[in-house]
């Protein structure tokens, strides 16, 4: 019975065994596979860093306006007998724009003219009979005061009659009409924008950090985008004190626009010109990645394992034959770590972390991972965006 049992252990033992050494071999051979098995190099893109010019700037948001803008309205109340002009219309400085009824006006002008001709007439015969010593000093008197009343009370109507009429201040275009012909009109009521846009201004917000860097007649780009700042003007005013709630500094800035391409009450994007630096090392946004435990970027360097012979770009040398890239990559990626600085134009600076002559990776960072290999392909490169971030 012992020796059944003793029989029985023992060939548990062994399939446990085999067992185990089954599974142990098998991993070992998978283990074995996946370390023996060839990497396909990641295609990326690169560019060679290297010293460039570098023009900083501040950018910011701002809000257009006409440099001459104005909601015409009428100074006297009356019934508008002629609407002279139209939507869109470019009109001229002291171009008639609308009439109101003015008949009872005209009339007392007329009336007031022939008094004030009669007292003229008046005043005449007096000063003709004291030079003839028939008359009075107080009659002389008299018909100058009559004669000076007379004219005041028809600069008077005709004053009162010019506000019968609306005229345009300054030379530029007209908006919509907001009045009809026929409508009883009392003073303040608006009866259309004019807009002069020749010449805009814009006003924008810079950090107080920002504040020495600007002055009176600085050169500012604007644009409706960051990528389309079309528009160039110069800065005509800054405001001397600082906001205490935001911290931010008012700026006032003129814009050409000759071809009436932005228009009054318009969002824009400013950025002021700051003066070119050069040595500076920049590379693409796109290839910078930013993570939790840094900014960094990719290196392409020779590989450990490379073909004896093979170049940089991962092509054997002259008279070499090329190397399989599956079984010995020429090339790697070594991960960076950057310190950055300002943006600009789809660039950013590197502060820390590169030196000129460094290959970096622009695209196809998402597969790539430290020391795993890469064929270097420049066909295609991708185009840095603009961006909207203020100069640091």
């Amino acid at each position: 019975m012992i020796k059944r049992f003793i029989i029985a252990i023992i060939l548990l033992a062994i399939v446990v065994g085999g067992i185990v050494g089954f599974n142990m071999f098998r991993d070992n051979a998978i283990q074995q596979f996946f370390a023996n098995m060839p990497v396909t190099p990641a295609s990326v893109s690169t560019i060679e860093v290297e010293p460039v010019s570098w023009t900083p700037g501040i950018q910011a948001i701002g809000t257009v306006a006409a440099l001459q803008g104005v909601d015409l309205t009428v100074e006297t109340s009356g019934i508008v007998r002629e609407i002279l002009f139209k939507a869109n219309e470019r009109v001229e400085k002291g171009q008639l724009l609308v009439q109101l009824d003015d008949a009872q006006q005209q009339a007392d002008l007329a009336a007031q003219k022939a008094q004030a001709a009669l007292d003229q007439q008046n005043l005449e015969r007096a000063l003709e009979l004291q030079r003839r010593r028939v008359g009075s000093e107080t009659s002389v008197e008299q018909a100058q005061a009559a004669q000076s009343a007379s004219a005041a009370q028809v600069t008077k109507l005709e004053a009162v009659l010019e506000q019968k009429r609306l005229v345009a201040p300054f030379s530029g275009t007209m908006g919509i009409p907001r009045v009809d012909v026929g409508q009883y009109l009392t003073p303040g009521t608006t009866v259309a924008t004019l807009q002069n846009l020749d010449v805009m201004r814009a006003d924008f917000f810079i950090p107080e950090q920002s504040l020495n860097l600007v002055k009176i007649g600085q050169p500012v780009r604007f644009g409706v985008t960051d990528a389309d700042m079309r528009f160039t003007g110069k800065i005509t005013g800054i405001e001397p004190k600082v906001d205490p709630t935001t911290r931010l500094v008012l700026i006032r800035a003129e814009i050409s626009n000759p071809e009436g391409m932005l228009s009054p009450g318009q969002f824009v994007r400013a950025r002021v010109e700051l003066p070119k630096e050069d040595n500076v090392i920049a590379l693409p946004q796109t290839a910078v990645v930013t993570s939790l435990y840094g900014d960094y970027v990719y290196a392409v360097r020779p590989a450990d394992n490379a073909a004896p012979g093979a170049g940089p770009t991962g092509e054997a040398g002259a008279g070499q034959p090329a190397a399989p890239q599956e079984s010995a990559p020429a090339l790697k990626a070594e991960q960076i770590f950057v310190t950055l600085g300002r943006r600009n134009d789809g660039m950013i600076e590197i502060l820390k972390g590169l030196k000129p002559g460094d290959e970096i990776v622009t695209a196809g960072q998402n597969r790539l991972t430290n020391g795993g290999p890469v064929v270097v392909d420049n066909s295609v490169q991708p185009v840095p965006a603009s961006n909207s971030q203020a100069a640091r």
